[in-house]
């Protein structure tokens, strides 16, 4: 594996990078980024954090707006932002130019139509390929927890509810939760696997929730001056999911705060200290 570091910056005395790499999963050169905390950079062979973003974001934003670092170099984990979508020359994108599919809107999903289905495997790409490089090339052990945001929150909880045993625990903030029943996934889902809403089911963390047979530590965080609460996000149906099958979802209503970077910044830390706990409780 041939990993292009585009870009290295310390801070926290751990460091920021960023790398681009040639993905058999996607067919296309992808971008992700890492923080890896001093710890890392000791030899300590620290868990990782795999944050996953929303619509139109790239590895760029959360890195850059959250504010996790002095927290995750305090716990000593390093975290892992892939981009949101394949891209690049050649990559399909909606020729109407929307900004909730294609380029920037992959939706963590393994798409199965064309044009989608010959980059459009980001399902593969997290699940598989991306954690197989970070620990063949980083000072990182085996312990993975996962998180996002929007678009991403809903790729965090159904990418953990499929693969129990590959993450600790899950988080996310102002999740898509039910995605077969929301303007964003009927689009999305529609245009990557096609008519056969039994596939939808495949890729819904409500839906997936109520069949779980092994249940995670998940912790959802919802600001309720969300503009897309109550058309897009759907956590009442989580909830009852939950409720119904007795699972472990810790959920935070936050007065006030909107869908934003803001809302993220202030809750992070305790998102990460979640995933600690459950890091350290696991050995």
């Amino acid at each position: 594996m041939h990993l292009k570091q585009v870009s290295n910056t310390q801070v926290f005395s751990g460091w920021h990078q960023q790398f681009e790499h040639v993905s058999e999963r996607l067919n296309c050169t992808m971008r992700f980024a890492i923080f890896l905390p001093p710890q890392a950079l000791k030899g300590e062979k620290v868990p990782v954090l795999y944050w996953l973003s929303g619509l139109t974001c790239t590895d760029e934003n959360f890195m850059q707006k959250a504010g996790a670092f002095r927290v995750a170099a305090e716990l000593g984990m390093a975290i892992v932002a892939p981009d949101t979508s394949p891209r690049g020359a050649g990559i399909a994108d909606d020729p109407d130019g929307s900004y909730d599919l294609g380029l920037g809107a992959g939706f963590y999903l393994n798409a199965t139509q064309a044009p989608w289905d010959v980059h459009y495997k980001m399902y593969d790409y997290i699940v598989d390929e991306l954690p197989q490089i970070i620990e063949q090339e980083f000072s990182v052990n085996q312990q993975k927890v996962i998180s996002g945001h929007s678009m991403g929150g809903h790729g965090a909880l159904s990418i953990a509810l499929k693969n129990p045993e590959k993450y600790l625990s899950i988080s996310a903030f102002s999740p898509i939760c039910n995605p077969i029943n929301c303007p964003w996934g009927q689009k999305a889902f529609s245009a990557y696997l096609g008519d056969n809403q039994d596939a939808w089911l495949e890729y819904d963390s409500t839906e997936l929730l109520k069949q779980a047979k092994v249940q995670l530590p998940m912790l959802v965080s919802q600001g309720d001056a969300d503009n897309f609460l109550n058309d897009q996000l759907k956590p009442e149906t989580l909830l009852e999911a939950a409720k119904q099958t007795n699972y472990p979802l810790t959920y935070h209503l936050e007065a006030g705060y909107d869908h934003s970077y803001f809302f993220i910044s202030t809750f992070i830390e305790q998102h990460l200290r979640f995933h600690f706990k459950h890091i350290q409780n696991a050995g």
